[in-house]
């Protein structure tokens, strides 16, 4: 069957920032477990990557696949009970083995678990983004998951497609990959229409597209293409493009930058761009004021220290928008703020190096990060 033609796809080579979202399948075996010689290839695909000067977030499923063949569970569903155990054991073995096949090449690995919970609570948010922004700074490759030991229904992403993409807006990736069991988004199931159509680009998410994949697309929507469209929204809508491509090949990424088959949808923007419109869209919640010297030096692309602050006011918590104004109270922009109103005050004209000792704890240098701000 005949792709659809390329228009201006992506290169996963010129990509800043990757994630890559792997499936349970892909990993685990169910007869003979850790399909390792796999893993093994993917890390050279990783180390690719970052030779050039790519950051590689990985999403991995796998760890309950995993944990219930070490614990010789039944196949079928599991309990929630059942599950948590499974992953339990699973997810120390998984991550073992992606320190294993990484370290090989000189790669750190970092275990990072997340719950919903974790995205939708805009502290939570934070703190996730923050641990994992330290992470790649220092050159680590973040190895994320579902907590699944204490997720339940309530709280449970219950796809890691839309984890993955979660993440990547989190991270503020140009590019995710999910690497799956189909080559691409076609225009009906492929098993069961020979005349579907695989398309090589996808420039809008339309209504039409949404009816290619079956049932319109909802939140309560899980699992299969849907669900892939789902986290393509999210992604797109924060400046990232998304590829599906089918993923059980030896080294994918490599195969993905060879031509293989794939679907890509494509962004509009890029991650910054899209996240200072978010921003820019929130209602502030309090105001800070700042001395001459902190206008110049926030105009000038640096961040909002404590020192340059003159005045607090509102009821605010951590994370929530705040107006930025100058000495003549004019709105010079907005921000995400690193503390509550209480702290705000507390610490506003004074250096980042006397925090601890003026709050009792250490805390962040920035009040208002420069990429958690708009100007």
């Amino acid at each position: 069957m005949a792709a659809l033609k390329s228009l201006r796809a992506p290169d996963i080579r010129l990509a800043k920032r990757l994630v890559v979202k792997i499936g349970s399948a892909l990993l685990v075996d169910r007869a003979t477990g850790l399909r390792r010689d796999w893993l093994t290839a993917l890390a050279q695909d990783v180390a690719e990557a970052k030779l050039r000067g790519t950051d590689v977030v990985l999403v991995s499923s796998g760890s309950i696949a995993l944990g219930r063949k070490v614990l010789g569970l039944p196949d079928g569903a599991l309990t929630l009970e059942q599950s948590q155990a499974a992953a339990a054991v699973g997810q120390i073995r998984l991550a073992r083995a992606y320190e294993e096949v990484l370290e090989a090449h000189g790669i750190k690995t970092g275990q990072v678990l997340v719950t919903l919970e974790d995205t939708e609570d805009r502290r939570r948010y934070l703190n996730s983004r923050a641990t994992m922004e330290t992470l790649l700074g220092l050159g680590v490759v973040p190895i994320v998951n579902e907590n699944d030991t204490v997720a339940t229904d309530e709280i449970r992403f219950g796809d890691n497609d839309r984890l993955a993409a979660q993440i990547a807006v989190t991270v503020g990736a140009d590019q995710l990959i999910l690497l799956s069991d189909v080559d691409g988004f076609y225009s009906a199931n492929p098993k069961e229409d020979s005349s579907a159509i695989r398309f090589d680009l996808v420039e809008k998410i339309t209504p039409q597209i949404e009816e290619m994949a079956g049932d319109p697309i909802s939140a309560m929507s899980k699992g299969g293409m849907k669900t892939k469209l789902l986290a393509a929204k999210t992604a797109v809508a924060g400046g990232c493009a998304m590829a599906i491509m089918e993923g059980s090949v030896l080294r994918p990424l490599t195969a993905l930058a060879m031509g293989a088959n794939r679907t890509w949808f494509v962004a509009k923007g890029d991650p910054q761009a899209a996240r200072k419109r978010w921003i820019n869209a929130m209602k502030p919640r309090g105001e800070l004021v700042l001395d001459a010297g902190a206008v110049h030096a926030m105009t000038a692309g640096k961040s909002l220290l404590p020192a340059g602050v003159t005045q607090v006011s509102g009821t605010f918590g951590r994370g929530d928008p705040v107006a930025i104004l100058s000495p003549e109270g004019v709105i010079l922009g907005k921000g995400l703020v690193r503390y509550t109103a209480a702290e705000a005050k507390q610490i506003a004209g004074h250096r980042s190096s006397e925090i601890e000792a003026i709050l009792g704890y250490p805390g962040r240098a920035a009040l208002v990060h420069r990429d958690d701000m708009v100007i």
